[in-house]
């Protein structure tokens, strides 16, 4: 899609900003594809008309918004799609990555009964040493890998639990144990990456990751499912919908918070 007369100089806009409107379509239309280089600032100036400097500025937005990636002594690349994660519905891995035109799949890594430690026990509301159900799994979508999954059950409600690597687990929840999920609350960490986590999703160790713990609840706010997550920061950002409650002088930021340590 070439754009001949794109930019405007008798526009109020910025040309920087003009030229930024106009590569980040040209990414979301796909005419370059994830991970493919740009032409360099000469060949985008020239195109355009404009000067090295604004095509560096525009460069630089599409940067901060993270279109692009820009590698020093490389180029320039297109970066690869990354999912919001933010006030949303209660959906599968499956169900989200369908909503993004990926093909969700996953790799079981493993799955046994163990005794629950404190903290599973605390999360589902059981007695220590309970058994629990764990399935340990890679979440792929379209192929590649976006997180390492560890859901823990309470083994009395999945009696005989068997699940392949194509199934979706809330499904088979559903369907053959009668487990609907009414709601869940999520808590994000930000992490570094640590081997085998960062060999299996396809990342450097020490890259920033997100560490993930949810507790999902069936209509009778009884917990049946405790699960902890290792997403790729790479692919994925969260985004907070903040609002200004009646009667408070500042924005309400109840779902971003500090952790404070109890005195």
């Amino acid at each position: 899609m070439s754009i001949a007369g794109a930019l405007d100089k008798d526009l109020p806009v910025p040309l920087y900003h003009q030229l930024q409107a106009v590569l980040k379509a040209e990414i979301e239309s796909r005419r370059w594809q994830p991970d493919e280089q740009l032409p360099n600032e000469t060949k985008l100036a020239e195109r355009f008309g404009v000067s090295k400097i604004t095509v560096r500025q525009a460069l630089q937005e599409l940067a901060d918004l993270g279109y692009i990636r820009r590698e020093h002594g490389r180029g320039t690349f297109v970066a690869r799609r990354k999912f919001d994660e933010g006030p949303r519905e209660l959906t599968s891995f499956t169900e989200e990555m369908r909503r993004h035109d990926l093909a969700a799949s996953s790799r079981i890594l493993s799955h046994y009964t163990v005794e629950a430690e404190v903290k599973v026990s605390d999360a589902l509301r059981i007695p220590l040493k309970s058994p629990v159900f764990i399935l340990k799994r890679v979440r792929l979508a379209d192929g590649e890998p976006m997180s390492v999954q560890t859901a823990h059950i309470p083994a009395a409600l999945v009696p005989e639990f068997e699940i392949a690597p194509g199934d979706s687990l809330y499904h088979i929840l559903q369907t053959r144990y009668h487990l609907y999920a009414a709601r869940a609350r999520e808590t994000y960490f930000a992490a570094l990456a640590k081997p085998p986590a960062a060999e299996l999703l396809g990342v450097a160790a020490g890259s920033p990751v997100f560490q993930i713990e949810r507790v999902t609840l069936l209509p009778n706010e009884k917990p049946f499912e405790f699960v902890q997550s290792i997403v790729r920061g790479d692919r994925y950002t969260i985004v907070l919908d903040l609002v200004k409650q009646a009667g408070e002088s500042d924005l309400s930021m109840r779902a971003l918070r500090p952790s404070i340590p109890e005195r």
